[in-house]
């Protein structure tokens, strides 16, 4: 049930379209370039201190722009997930916790789309793919893990509090600034970089980096920390869904 709500989901939101499902490809592709013509060329921006060329700087950037994506696509849409399907919480006996799964497996089939296209410009572009590239599920678990708590988390406090959804969309943007998408952490002083630490956000852009296009290890010592604090707001977001769905009816 999940898996054919999922589908419906995914291709639901581009039906009417002339190109379809297509746009799942080219939006991501889209961005590549906008963000490339802006932060290589316009404002001359480099990652590194050596050479380096607007391929790979574009390449950098956008493996965290997937990332900060599939959060705020989740995030975004969370506060609205129970409001938006009154039928199922008020007419019908119906599992409302498997919404949050079918959000994230949605978001997570774009995230993979554009991680396709990022591999597809590794392997034509100077950047060589490196074999810890297989590491990236394990790196991207954690996240996952945060992310479906804090949809439930949010598709349940978005019945009681409607300014949870007008809200969200500010916050998944400050994020956007607030991670290292556009930049390194190293770059700002030792005490900012504990502060950009407990963004959810920091360790997943910065070892899918790592593993991909660097070839470096996972870091075990903070990918460990990261997935129990995962794994507790998972186990928080779960707790509070289930403890506070008796009153969706009453609401709605």
């Amino acid at each position: 049930m999940v898996w054919e709500l999922v589908k419906r989901d995914f291709i639901g939101r581009y039906k009417g379209s002339i190109i379809g499902v297509a746009w799942s490809l080219l939006h991501p592709l889209l961005m590549l370039v906008i963000y490339t013509l802006v932060f290589s060329i316009a404002f001359k921006a480099r990652w590194g201190t050596g050479e380096e060329s607007k391929i790979a700087f574009a390449l950098i950037l956008f493996s965290g722009m997937i990332v900060h994506s599939l959060f705020a696509e989740c995030l975004n849409r969370a506060p609205g997930l129970i409001v938006s399907q009154p039928n199922y919480v008020k007419k019908i006996v119906f599992p409302l916790e498997i919404f949050p799964w079918v959000t994230l497996f949605s978001a997570l089939l774009h995230f993979l789309v554009s991680l396709v296209l990022l591999l597809v410009f590794c392997i034509f572009s100077e950047v060589s793919l490196k074999v810890t590239v297989i590491l990236i599920p394990i790196v991207m678990l954690p996240l996952l893990l945060t992310i479906l708590g804090f949809t439930w988390l949010f598709a349940s406090l978005g019945v009681y509090l409607r300014d949870i959804n007008q809200g969200m969309g500010v916050v998944t943007t400050v994020l956007l600034f607030l991670s290292p998408v556009f930049y390194k952490i190293s770059a700002f002083p030792e005490n900012y970089q504990i502060l950009f630490a407990l963004n959810p956000l920091t360790l997943p852009i910065e070892q899918l980096r790592d593993v991909m296009l660097w070839g470096n290890a996972i870091n075990w010592g903070s990918w460990t920390v990261s997935l129990f604090a995962g794994s507790a707001i998972c186990y928080f977001g779960f707790w509070w869904f289930q403890k506070s769905r008796r009153g969706f009816a009453d609401v709605l």
